[in-house]
């Protein structure tokens, strides 16, 4: 049997909300055991900071460019993830020695996978070096040096996860509403096929910030209170991304917010959670056979308008829809869970993505090593 390593997973997803820590114990292939998380919310400031860079990382022509404050704020959101970890040993009476290896995603800055470029500022080695853990980062760049997408990277976890659920439930897809809503789809055989499946919370994000000065729809009460523009929704739904029989990632400035005279407050929000649950049942036309089951995860599925949406056109296909805690998951952890269990994969020089997820040519391993300067 192989070595279970105990690993922390950090991720900093494109709502760019806070920095998720969770841990999990695994071997990198069918063992799984989830351990603690904790979630550490970025300070108002520091947010701006980083949708500021959005727009500088637009200059990036090549991974190791850092242009204007990119560079500073790289060391600021590490250090930031350096504490987080700390809390996190701290809240759950751990050393740094109890830990293998820690998983670091970064901040995404720039994903342009049609020019094999993409950008998640975060230092490895001075993660290493602060924390005193080994740090498996930059996982997506050897996927596209094979001709992958880069994106997504979580389905090799989801695959070690639905090993646990019931028969009745296959095949299951996935789906992680973050910024970008991503799936992916188990078969009864073990066979794995993921994608990108249109926008997530950004849209929504972006649009209740603009007209109500709020970052987000807590808990969907702004969309409760609109209705659906349909021909708004129409116009989402008809982009090419959803017939294109080719499947790729997303960029966060792929699907951009309504003009302002497009909609009210209410009807914006409201129109922009169903175009989110409708995007994820358009894309999931594409897979091999429709699912049984839909687990979701995510800050999506706090959204009652989304789930809501979401049940009735599953259901409409004969599916049930559950959130990751029905499941048994915890759908906040999920997606930093999976970045400490792709590093162990990491570690053992494990595939992280396949040409069923990523478009990649050949199941390959990914990430960089960074080793503290004692341990």
């Amino acid at each position: 049997m192989a070595e279970i390593k105990r690993a922390i997973g950090l991720m900093s997803g494109t709502s760019m909300d806070g920095i998720d820590v969770a841990m999990v114990a695994s071997d990198g292939e069918g063992f799984v055991e989830r351990g603690p998380s904790l979630s550490v919310a970025y300070e108002p400031t520091f947010r701006a900071q980083l949708k500021l860079a959005l727009d500088e990382a637009k200059a990036i022509t090549e991974r190791s460019q850092r242009p204007g404050m990119l560079n500073a704020l790289e060391r600021d959101l590490t250090l930031r993830h350096a504490a987080a970890v700390q809390q996190f040993l701290t809240a759950n009476r751990l050393l740094a020695a109890d830990i293998a290896v820690i998983g670091f995603h970064g901040q995404t800055v720039l994903h342009r996978p049609d020019e094999a470029l993409t950008v998640q500022i975060g230092d490895g080695p001075l993660l290493a070096r602060e924390t005193g853990v080994p740090v498996v980062y930059d996982m997506r760049a050897n996927d596209m040096v094979h001709g992958g997408q880069g994106a997504p990277l979580v389905p090799a976890y989801h695959a070690a996860l639905a090993a646990g659920l019931p028969k009745d439930d296959m095949p299951v897809c996935f789906v992680n509403i973050g910024g970008i809503s991503n799936l992916t789809f188990v078969g009864r055989d073990g066979t794995i096929m993921a994608f990108d499946s249109g926008p997530g919370n950004t849209l929504i994000d972006q649009w209740v910030e603009a007209h109500a000065g709020i970052p987000f729809d807590q808990g969907g009460m702004i969309a409760s209170e609109g209705g659906v523009v349909n021909a708004l929704a129409e116009r989402y739904l008809s982009h090419s991304f959803f017939t294109n029989p080719k499947r790729r990632s997303l960029d966060r400035n792929d699907f951009l917010p309504p003009e302002p005279q497009e909609a009210g407050l209410h009807d914006g929000a409201r129109t922009l959670a169903y175009v989110t649950a409708a995007a994820v049942l358009t894309s999931a036309s594409h897979l091999p056979e429709p699912p049984k089951c839909y687990v979701i995860c995510g800050g999506g599925r706090l959204n009652k308008i989304i789930m809501a949406d979401l049940i009735a056109l599953a259901g409409a296909t004969g599916a049930r829809v559950m959130t990751g805690e029905d499941a048994g998951f915890d759908g906040d952890a999920m997606e930093a869970e999976a970045w400490g269990y792709l590093a162990v994969r990491s570690l053992m020089g494990l595939p992280l993505t396949f040409p069923a997820t990523t478009g990649v040519m050949k199941p390959v391993t990914g990430g960089l090593l960074a080793r503290p300067l004692k341990r």
